[in-house]
């Protein structure tokens, strides 16, 4: 399975897992919100930024996806704690991210810069920052 995921431009997200200072993703949320049980050990992560540009920049396997919940916030935020390494997150983002009843951390892989592609965003309902898309050429946009 292919998702595309946003990361946050402000806190230079996709420069820090190009530069390897995150090896780590996490998302959570007080209930079971994708990409809770829809991402798998081996699944194709495409990274793009929240910006609006629409430009997917890089590619990466999920190595190892943990999932957890439901788990109380104290719990979510030893967990984020425990990971904090790999996560690499902000004071801003533990504060997103943490005291969520689920969470899931996914580590990547294998992450390279490709060359950027637009991908087709009528072709789902809800922008999130997380988007399941099965085959990425399916939604690939050629220039």
């Amino acid at each position: 399975m292919d998702h595309i995921v946003y990361v946050d431009t402000k806190s230079q997200e996709m420069e820090q897992l190009l530069n390897g200072a995150k090896t780590m993703i996490v998302r959570s949320a007080s209930g079971r919100k994708i990409p809770y049980d829809r991402v798998a050990n081996g699944d194709r992560l495409f990274f793009a930024r929240n910006n609006g540009e629409g430009l997917i920049l890089a590619s990466a396997l999920a190595k190892q996806v943990n999932q957890f919940g439901p788990v109380s916030p104290q719990l979510s935020l030893e967990i984020l704690k425990d990971h904090q390494v790999q996560l690499n997150l902000s004071e801003k983002q533990v504060n997103r991210w943490g005291g969520k009843r689920y969470l899931v951390l996914i580590e990547i892989d294998s992450l390279q810069e490709i060359q950027p592609f637009k991908f087709n965003r009528s072709a789902f309902n809800n922008m999130d920052d997380w988007l399941p898309v099965g085959n990425i050429e399916m939604v690939k946009v050629i220039q």
